[in-house]
């Protein structure tokens, strides 16, 4: 049986409706499908339905396609009535293995035999979130970036008895509502982007950890310099243009001694109860005491700017992997 591709994708099933339920949620509402959820956390219908109003303006800001609506989500009792009809299903529950097994065992037998189900794991074996479903071949990693509803990258990734099938629908799927979607080759931890972030962020808590710099002197080192270039090169990209003329070769070839000094650990430091203090008030310091909202705000708008001067000015971005994107239905 064929699975449904973009094209006939109508209603999204989503599991969980924290910050990523409630991203996906806006997203697919903006694209004009309906969305039905459950989440068994108490208040968690009321506090989808109020995030989705604080942030609705920013995507009237951002566009709407045809009949997108925020009346077209329906909170669901349980898992089975949030997936029965589903078109796409997304899992959105706590990053922990047995959880997301049992709930992709659930999920799978309650939904239609031909529907793509995804994971917004951002770590873990897609191999073992499939182990105990139903029609395993169907279940992918979906793993996208917080906020969800602005951001476009999403990771695509197959476990062992994933099919290619499913990994074109879901990348189709994720293309349809605007995202940008990533083929990750080979099933690994922590996939990539994370994996990147985790090497920055341990080098961060060992400078802090240690004395040389604080929260805010870290971000500062980060957006006044390789942030600005990493927006819309990648960290690749920037040094390639940065040598001139011969690019990474020649790059490779000056900076190349410098690899093999000891500069970074990688490994984090050992977290105290010292070191959270010290990232936990560096970072109030660097809010200034401004409500989490109003920098939840500020975030979204400078990032639509950003994404706006990178599609003018930069250009566009490669197949990411996918040299057959699925179009067909």
């Amino acid at each position: 049986m064929a699975l449904k591709g973009r094209d006939n994708i109508k209603r999204v099933g989503l599991v969980g409706g924290g910050v990523i339920g409630t991203g996906w949620t806006i997203r697919a509402l903006a694209h004009g499908l309906d969305v039905s959820i459950t989440d068994p956390a108490p208040g968690a219908e009321d506090r989808l339905r109020e995030n989705i109003e604080t942030i609705w303006p920013t995507m009237v800001q951002k566009g709407l396609a045809d009949g997108a609506s925020p009346d077209r989500v329906t909170f669901a009792a349980n898992i089975e009535e949030a997936v029965v009809e589903a078109d796409f299903i997304q899992e959105n529950v706590p990053e922990r293995e047995d959880v997301k097994i049992a709930v992709f065992k659930e999920i799978s037998a309650h939904c239609p035999d031909n529907t793509v189900i995804a994971s917004s794991s951002s770590g873990l074996l897609p191999s073992r979130i499939q182990s105990q479903a139903t029609n395993p071949e169907r279940v992918v990693i979906g793993h996208p970036f917080s906020p969800l509803y602005i951001l476009p990258l999403v990771e695509v990734m197959g476990g062992e008895k994933t099919s290619e099938e499913a990994k074109r629908k879901a990348a189709g799927y994720y293309s349809r509502i605007g995202m940008r979607p990533l083929h990750v080759r080979k099933e690994n931890d922590a996939y990539l982007s994370d994996r990147l972030q985790e090497a920055l962020w341990h080098e961060a808590l060992h400078l802090v950890n240690d004395g040389y710099a604080t929260i805010p002197e870290i971000d500062a080192a980060i957006t006044g310099g390789p942030g600005l270039r990493w927006a819309f090169m990648g960290i690749a990209m920037a040094w390639h243009v940065a040598a001139g003329e011969g690019g990474m070769r020649v790059n490779m070839k000056h900076f190349g001694p410098t690899m093999e000094l000891p500069w970074t650990h990688l490994k984090a430091p050992k977290l105290t109860d010292e070191l959270i203090e010290k990232v936990a008030d560096g970072c109030e310091e660097e809010t200034a005491g401004r409500h989490w909202r109003e920098m939840e705000q500020r975030r979204d708008q400078c990032l639509m700017k950003i994404m706006e001067a990178i599609e003018e000015y930069w250009y566009p971005a490669g197949q990411d992997g996918w040299p057959e994107m699925e179009q067909e239905n």
